[in-house]
């Protein structure tokens, strides 16, 4: 199996979210270190009776609103 793709969004609370884009993944993170670990389980998690992804893509976005005037 090909890669694997977490969107990356902060959490108004602090800490990060990720939520992959092609399968029923979630999880979440105080730091982006524990994120990266958090990710890797989840997967190992949802794919432990078959192929596992050979990587995983995490793409953060962050929402920005910069004030006009």
């Amino acid at each position: 199996m090909s890669g694997i793709m977490f969107e990356v969004t902060e959490d108004i609370d602090g800490g990060y979210v990720a939520e992959c884009l092609t399968e029923s993944i979630l999880t979440q993170a105080d730091s982006w270190k524990e994120l990266r670990a958090n990710v890797r389980d989840a997967v190992d998690g949802f794919y432990f009776d078959r192929e596992k992804p050979s990587t995983i893509r995490l793409r953060f976005f962050k929402d920005e609103i910069v004030p006009i005037g």
